[in-house]
């Protein structure tokens, strides 16, 4: 079975498709119309250029790691400078790649649409092509508005080959660029197939622009628009989706070797984790040292704002202090004397829990939703990491007292952070052991990665409905996403999950979806959209309190800034406000 894994060579469309929002591109082979764009395989070996794009890194292929600008993780790459309010205009390579990695989409989205439409081939192929190309070239400026607001806008009347040293268009007004979007979903729609066979599995489809379009809409408080494109695919209103939420959340985000779930509604291919260029590069950032050998270079770990944010399994909310009197408001020092054993000098062994009561502690974490334990290592769990051979290998993570033995190492028994943080650990996208040898190396991580799931549109419906003033609906469809897990529903019984006005629901919906939607890099959205990132900004600090770095807020960090360098290339653009 053949299925579009994702990047694929395209053949010698790649130099002519390949462009960025840089004045100093320089086109490769230039193809003739009469050489490539005839028949119905260029067609479509065209439209995989464009997967290609949309995977690459810089563009949505590290979409998980913007969580680390939000609340719900701390790290040091690839978003330091804007996690911890430190960007500049002239020094921020991050907001620099991911602008000329979108207008990368873009070009290439372009070029797609312009040479398609007159290919002898059939109308079919000609629609469903120009679909996929307007549904990326949607996404692709749908997050530059998220990003900077108004943006130069390229259709495909620019011929990139032809104008690559002269795009020099002035920012268009962020309105008009949202008509835009919604435009070409709406051609999207209309043009994209309800399913495509195995063969293109990934590809674009008509529920995944309904889906985008509906984000779109709520990004744009357009609440009953909202609606309407989210029950088309929840409810099959018009056509028979067939999506549905997968029975298991941890097996939701362990998926690999052509397995594919009814929940990715559009998401980014993975296959073979020992070949270069064709998995993501989750492990490098989400990682422990335990996992596959890892070559710390980056880090990104769950902040202890997710981890405490968790429920109990009855709905209530958790407190430390239930746990351990005074651990609130404690010193480290009285954190560590509570939850720290003693480790032997080799590594091997824990020699004495000392005052830890181990138990109480991993009870503190197991007897919470699920999802918590799901998606992070907490102390004293076992994770199955590999040792320096690559062997499945068990690892446990334990809290040290480095006063009374040695310190935690990989190569041993433990799990050790890169950083020397007293951190947690991400489980969700980590791969165990090496999956049967089928995963070999830590920066190839093989599952599939959604971009829009069916968990995030019911929470996304769910706040349209609470917005518009359904409150019954709304948790109607929140309680689904709970239900996956065993977590009780809204207003079940206890006083503590009772709602009964649009202000506690808006908070009910915000914290479900960071224990639902936590490591996939929606947060920082969310955050800047409900106007709350300055609410949510505070110091990264670890387990015990003890400063891991500092965070900084201005007004300014509301949009990213104009990168200085397309400024100089382009004299027509202006600058963001405070920047």
């Amino acid at each position: 079975m053949k299925k579009i894994y994702l990047p694929i060579i395209l053949l010698s469309a790649t130099a002519a498709l390949t462009s960025c929002e840089s004045l100093d591109y320089t086109p490769g082979d230039q193809m003739s119309g009469t050489t490539f764009w005839q028949t119905e395989d260029h067609a479509r070996q065209a439209a995989v250029g464009l997967y290609a794009a949309m995977k690459a890194q810089w563009c949505f292929g590290m979409e998980f790691t913007f969580d680390m600008c939000s609340d719900l993780a701390d790290g040091t790459s690839p978003w330091a400078d804007i996690s911890r309010g430190t960007a500049f205009a002239s020094n921020s390579g991050g907001v620099q790649n991911h602008w000329q990695n979108l207008y990368e989409l873009v070009h290439r989205s372009n070029t797609v649409i312009r040479n398609v439409a007159g290919m002898p081939i059939s109308r079919q192929t000609i629609d469903r092509v120009t679909g996929e190309a307007k549904f990326l070239r949607a996404m692709a400026y749908f997050r530059m508005l998220n990003c900077w607001g108004a943006v130069p806008y390229y259709d495909e009347t620019c011929d990139i080959n032809e104008e690559f040293a002269t795009l020099n268009a002035p920012r268009t007004d962020a309105d008009e660029i949202r008509r835009h979007i919604l435009a070409d979903l709406d051609d999207a729609i209309e043009k994209l197939p309800v399913a495509w066979d195995a063969a293109d599995l990934g590809r674009a489809t008509k529920g995944a622009a309904y889906a985008l379009r509906g984000k779109v809409y709520l990004f744009n408080r357009e609440w009953e628009k909202a609606i309407s494109d989210f029950e088309e695919i929840v409810y099959n209103v018009h056509n028979d989706y067939g999506y549905a939420l997968h029975p298991d959340y941890n097996e939701l985000f362990r998926l690999y070797n052509g397995n594919h779930s009814q929940e990715m509604i559009f998401s980014i291919q993975s296959i073979d984790g020992n070949t270069a260029g064709y998995a993501l590069d989750i492990v490098s950032y989400f990682g422990n040292k335990s996992t596959m050998r890892l070559i710390a270079s980056n880090c990104i770990v769950p902040s202890t704002t997710l981890v405490d944010m968790y429920e109990n399994l009855d709905g209530s909310p958790f407190n430390w202090d239930d746990v351990f009197l005074g651990f609130n408001d404690g010193t480290p020092e009285m954190r560590r004397q509570n939850m720290c054993v003693a480790i032997d000098q080799g590594s091997t062994t824990v020699t004495s829990t000392l005052a830890c009561d181990t138990t109480k502690v991993m009870d503190a974490y197991r007897l919470r939703d699920p999802r918590l334990c799901l998606n992070v290592i907490t102390p004293y769990s076992h994770y199955l990491g590999t040792d320096a051979g690559s062997n499945p290998m068990d690892k446990q993570f334990v809290l040290a007292d480095p006063t009374q033995g040695g310190a935690p190492m990989e190569a041993m028994a433990f799990i050790r952070n890169s950083e020397g943080w007293n951190s947690y650990f991400w489980r969700k996208w980590i791969p165990t052991g090496n999956l049967d040898g089928y995963w070999g190396e830590y920066n190839r991580t093989p599952y599939e990665f959604p971009l829009i799931r069916l968990g995030d549109v019911l929470l996304m419906l769910a706040e349209a409905y609470n917005e518009h003033g359904d409150l019954d609906k709304s948790i109607a469809e929140l309680n689904k996403v709970r239900a996956r897990v065993n977590m009780p529903g809204l207003n079940s019984g206890p006083a503590w999950l009772s709602v009964g006005d649009k202000s506690s629901m808006a908070e009910r919906i915000r914290r479900e979806r960071a224990y639902e939607l936590a490591g996939e890099g929606q947060r920082y959205w969310d955050l800047r959209r409900w106007g709350l990132l300055e609410a949510s900004v505070k110091d990264a600090t670890d387990i015990f309190g003890d400063l891991m770095y500092t965070r900084s807020y201005q007004s300014r960090h509301e949009l990213w800034p104009i990168p200085l360098v397309e400024m100089d290339r382009n004299l027509n653009l202006t600058q963001n406000t405070g920047w």
